[in-house]
């Protein structure tokens, strides 16, 4: 069984093609969780129409395979929330300037 931090790291390799930092630190994960041996990822991404999520979600696969539980993972997309710069890790903030 995978650590749910073991997951998180290796989010923290993709990164948002449009603005350049980690998903993680950008606050687009909103939760990963296990349920009955089942990985959830929940992805925010910054917009609806954001045209990189299609790409996002390849880079994703990609990490939940190198995690070898690709298999046993879902990824829902919340577009319901909207994702705000209220998100965005305190030290990416400040590389950002905001």
């Amino acid at each position: 069984m995978v650590k749910i931090e073991d997951i998180i790291s290796k989010l923290r390799e993709v990164a948002d093609p449009e603005l350049g930092y980690d998903i993680v630190s950008l606050g687009e994960i909103e939760d990963v969780r296990e349920e009955n041996g089942e990985y959830i990822i929940k992805f925010l991404p910054t917009s609806p129409l954001c045209p990189f999520i299609s790409a996002i979600l390849e880079q994703i696969d990609e990490k939940l395979k190198e995690l070898n539980i690709y298999e046993n993972s879902k990824i829902e997309i919340d577009f319901e929330n909207k994702w705000s710069l209220d998100r965005i890790s305190p030290e990416v903030r400040k590389q950002l300037g905001i």
